[in-house]
């Protein structure tokens, strides 16, 4: 559905009249396309003393071939002159340099007074960067502190870089990814995708990634020879999750429910998938799901998206539409799994993706029953997600404002507040939830798991 307030903002006029009424602006956001770098435009490169995460954050620029640059850090240039990056001289007084990319590793800070280092790096080069440009702050899990001082300013990362993502504008994402500290080596996937515009829609989010073997993978298609089912694919973000997953090298299954299958024929045809005409509340759905899996060399990727809304006050809301959503959303979720993981059901080094919503986080009125439901999968996430083996993972993702058939349903008053009410102040598209899902799907991902990341703009509830 088109943004006709965006299209309005970008034209003479209307950028006239919102300078002079104060109104949002919203950038328009860059996203991914085919046969280009990760990142287009120069990166600047930072660190507190002692960090543990530099050698292998400048190891990964090096990998995508990224114009790197740093200040006057000779600790800094060493290390990533062992690695083979060459960085360039940056001097905090040149107004005139403008950076696509800031990254900060400040798993070095150890006390209340070296937060000052955050400040310091990032005061002098905040109106610097670019439109669309992203800022990335590196540190450790407060949880592995030593002492009650780091953990302390560890945690005090996140209040940072939410709140930088809400003050730089301009469609900048701001992030913050705790690494544990053995953990450096498997950052790739995480930074390839939030330095690029995969990520353009994810801001103010906290990525945790731990200890796991490394895979190396093609980058150009890093889901080849993997087989994925995506429920709910026949439109929608469903749909977006398809296409995408299937451009990076996998065979998608497409599944919903019979009633779509016209709508299923034509997205597998697209893609070169296939698909499965499947109720998801069946009782056999986990069978039928593996058996599927199976004529394809066996399940590596889930992605639960299927869902409903049955929207009533709590007051108005019949048990039907209550059970309906509990059923689809949520319990259908938890069954399939419990049957794939119990009759080995997932390839190794499998990969399940969850959606979830902001309004499982937030709660939203009129949604007690799907608030419940969204709430319910990131239980569902997090019970799981220590209980997993063989390098398999779970993950999910938490839509805010997405511009679908749904949406584009809602009352014109309330459907503009939510696509204003983000710090990009525009509602994201299906494709922006599908990039997040195949990060999260990757086999490099294999040290981010239990994460719940929102695909909402830094949406301002439930923040």
């Amino acid at each position: 559905m088109t943004d006709q307030y965006q299209t309005f903002a970008r034209s003479p006029i209307g950028k006239l009249v919102i300078k002079n009424l104060g109104l949002p602006a919203p950038t328009l956001l860059e996203r991914f396309e085919s046969a280009t770098p990760v990142i287009k435009g120069p990166v600047l490169l930072g660190a507190a003393p002692d960090g543990l995460f530099s050698a292998a954050i400048a190891q990964v620029l090096s990998n995508i071939h990224a114009n790197s640059y740093s200040g006057n850090d000779p600790e800094l240039q060493q290390i990533a002159a062992a690695v083979g990056l060459n960085l360039g001289a940056f001097h905090p007084g040149d107004k005139a340099s403008r950076f696509k990319a800031v990254l900060f590793d400040a798993s070095g800070i150890q006390s209340p007074q070296q937060l000052k280092a955050l400040y310091e790096f990032f005061h002098p080069i905040a109106r610097q960067i670019h439109a669309s440009g992203r800022v990335i702050v590196l540190g450790i899990p407060p949880e592995s502190a030593v002492s009650v001082q780091q953990a302390i300013v560890q945690r005090a990362l996140e209040g940072f870089v939410k709140s930088v993502g809400k003050e730089f504008k301009r469609g900048i994402a701001a992030q913050l990814v705790y690494v544990a500290p053995d953990a450096a080596v498997n950052i790739e996937s995480t930074l390839r995708f939030l330095l690029s515009p995969r990520s353009a829609y994810v801001s103010g989010q906290v990525v945790r990634v731990a200890k796991a073997t490394v895979v190396d993978v093609d980058w150009s298609k890093p889901l080849a020879g993997k087989t994925a089912v995506v429920t709910g694919a026949s439109r929608g973000i469903g749909e977006a999750i398809a296409h995408v997953l299937a451009r990076d090298g996998a065979h998608v299954i497409c599944l919903d429910v019979p009633q779509q299958q016209a709508d299923l024929d034509r997205v597998a045809g697209e893609i070169g998938g296939s698909t499965l005409a499947l109720d998801i509340t069946a009782a056999d759905a986990g069978e039928k799901i593996k058996a599927a899996a199976a004529e394809h060399g066996g399940l590596d990727i889930l992605v639960h998206n299927a869902g409903i809304t049955r929207d009533k006050m709590l007051t108005n809301m019949q048990p039907e539409q209550w059970d309906l959503v509990i059923n689809i959303n949520l319990s259908a979720a938890e069954r399939i799994n419990d049957y794939l993981l119990q009759h080995a059901g997932l390839n190794p080094n499998g990969r399940i993706v969850c959606v979830s919503s902001i309004s499982g986080i937030a709660g939203n009125l009129g949604q007690t029953n799907y608030a419940t439901s969204k709430a319910g999968v990131i239980g569902l996430v997090k019970f799981t997600a220590p209980l997993l083996k063989e390098g398999v993972t779970i993950n999910a993702v938490a839509p805010g404002f997405i511009e679908t058939q749904m949406t584009a349903a809602i009352p014109f008053a309330i459907r503009e507040i939510g696509r204003r009410m983000n710090a990009m102040n525009q509602g994201g598209l299906p494709v922006d939830v599908a990039e997040t899902i195949a990060w999260l799907a990757s086999p490099a991902s294999t040290g981010i798991n239990g994460n719940i990341v929102r695909v909402c703009g830094q949406s301002l509830l439930g923040a």
